[in-house]
């Protein structure tokens, strides 16, 4: 994950060694040892990206635990003005997670329960008459936050999800035929349970296209769940550690993501690696351009996260899965045969068949 980066006389990087496979979570990444490798990007709170990076993990960490890799690529779509579904079972601490995530933050959070019965004007606001003055007025809804945690998203109408692909996309609400920009940085975190369906509503397509990551969690590793209930069983944490990052920290990581290195032939990888998810015989349809551009941003946030000033190959593997697994819709039989008895449902399939799509493309050396 860490091999040189080029020099200042722009000598072509040497070979990379292999990293995790493709449907592995990124685990935090030691500072390079060669000083030439390391960016020179800090932050206005003085921290380089690395050390902030860790720096929130272990915010999280503190109540949240296990979750270090979610929370790398919880920052990753931060930086990279991504959003992000959380999808998993009850009970596994997603709606927490994302509220320790905007906590160990100093940005503003607002926390949206999406129902059936919701209106486009409960997430972005209406005009109203205000008594006193006898004057209409607009009053801004829950949407207007830097980080939005849209909890059970898939229980909006359809209405309500339109409303809210505009401000994910657009980055501003449109009321009454008026414009208002949402805060920046901006991150909608939606959660999303898979095993109920009574009373939900399919992520259409290009809602979910407009989503940087999808993030399937599964339940803790032992360890984990034997410190999670040890942990809650006892007195609440006491007084929780200064935000470790604030929106001038991360509009810097962002702005410096711009000038990550890309070199011709990691692109020209990434863009194989996108294209052959439209030539694979087991994917019905394939990710779009837009997936490209938004693996790149999330590509180049994970070298700067890693401490590097350029991708590499390994970079975009690492993030390759949590891109890709929602954009591409499998073969119908396949799907039929990942609910069949035995099979562990749709996401063994999922990384089988990207795994396979990711592993017949030569890497660049």
């Amino acid at each position: 994950m860490n091999p040189p980066g080029p020099a200042a006389d722009s000598a072509r990087p040497a070979p990379m060694a292999r990293g995790p496979g493709v449907g592995s979570i990124p685990s935090p990444s030691p500072l390079p040892p060669s000083p030439r490798s390391a960016p020179t990007v800090v932050g206005p709170g003085g921290l380089a990206p690395p050390e902030a990076l860790r720096a929130l993990q272990a915010s999280v960490g503190r109540t949240v635990i296990g979750y270090d890799g979610i929370v790398r690529l919880l920052a990753i779509s931060l930086v990279s003005e991504g959003h992000v579904l959380l999808e998993g079972a009850p009970g596994i601490a997603k709606t927490f997670l994302v509220r320790r995530f905007a906590e160990s933050l100093k940005l503003s959070f607002k926390r949206i329960q999406f129902t059936p019965d919701m209106l486009p004007s409960d997430i972005v606001g209406a005009v109203v008459l205000n008594p006193s003055s006898g004057q209409f007025e607009y009053r801004p809804g829950p949407i207007f936050a830097n980080v939005i945690l849209a909890d059970e998203i898939n229980r909006a109408p359809p209405k309500v999800q339109s409303a809210l692909l505009e401000a994910m996309q657009e980055r501003q609400v449109t009321v009454d035929g008026v414009p208002h920009a949402v805060p920046s940085p901006f991150i909608v975190i939606a959660t999303q349970n898979p095993i109920e369906q009574e009373g939900t509503y399919p992520l259409p397509e290009a809602e979910l296209d407009r989503l940087l990551f999808r993030i399937l969690i599964g339940y803790p590793k032992e360890e984990d769940e034997r410190r999670v209930v040890s942990q809650h069983s006892k007195a609440p944490v006491g007084r929780l550690p200064p935000p470790a990052l604030d929106a001038s920290d991360i509009l810097s990581f962002r702005d410096s993501t711009y000038s990550i290195f890309l070199s011709e032939d990691v692109l020209n990888y990434l863009v194989a690696l996108i294209r052959e998810t439209r030539e694979d015989e087991n994917i019905m349809i394939g990710a779009s351009p837009r997936a490209g551009v938004q693996f790149a941003r999330a590509a180049k946030a994970e070298a700067l996260f890693a401490g590097r000033s350029y991708v590499t190959p390994d970079d975009v593997k690492s993030v390759a899965f949590w891109v890709l697994n929602h954009r591409i819709a499998l073969q119908p039989e396949l799907v039929a045969s990942a609910y069949s008895e035995g099979t562990g449902g749709l996401e063994p399939i999922l990384r089988r068949v990207l795994a396979e799509s990711v592993n017949r493309q030569a890497v660049p050396r």
